[in-house]
């Protein structure tokens, strides 16, 4: 069982992220008070732990998740190919699987040799729209059907 380990946002491009407890949902906005929300396939972006840790473990350095720039920090659960089309659920919110978040050079910028690190095995994580909207906060249950 997956859980959300942590919750980020940033309400404008390349603004570092902040840290959150929880958040509301919307299927218009996705998170609410971050700016790529309108993005109707890339609404929401999730990062598996174990996938981040590889990365960090490969650059031999020790890195925050939020320098991923990813909204939700997700445990016990590594990304692929097969996770296109699926739903995820927590707490009330679905959301449904569009496609792989690749890493962008812009990587580089916070950590020399990240963008490497982050694209093999969908390490990057999975981008998201909203199906149903709700609230989340950290230590919710995340669920994959």
């Amino acid at each position: 069982m997956s859980s959300v380990k942590a919750i980020a946002i940033r309400n404008r491009s390349r603004l570092a992220m902040q840290t959150i407890d929880s958040a509301q949902i919307s299927i218009a906005n996705g998170i609410l008070g971050d700016f790529r929300g309108t993005q109707l396939n890339r609404q929401i972006t999730i990062l598996s732990e174990p996938a981040w840790s590889k990365a960090c473990a490969e650059l031999d350095a020790e890195l925050p998740w939020t320098v991923r720039r990813a909204n939700l920090l997700v445990d016990d659960v590594e990304f692929d190919a097969g996770f296109v089309g699926k739903s995820v659920f927590i707490g009330d919110v679905e959301l449904l699987v569009t496609q792989e978040t690749s890493p962008c050079s812009l990587m580089d910028a916070q950590h020399q040799g990240l963008t490497t690190a982050l694209t093999p095995e969908w390490r990057g994580g999975i981008c998201c729209k909203v199906v149903k909207a709700g609230e989340i906060k950290i230590g919710d249950r995340v669920d994959f059907s």
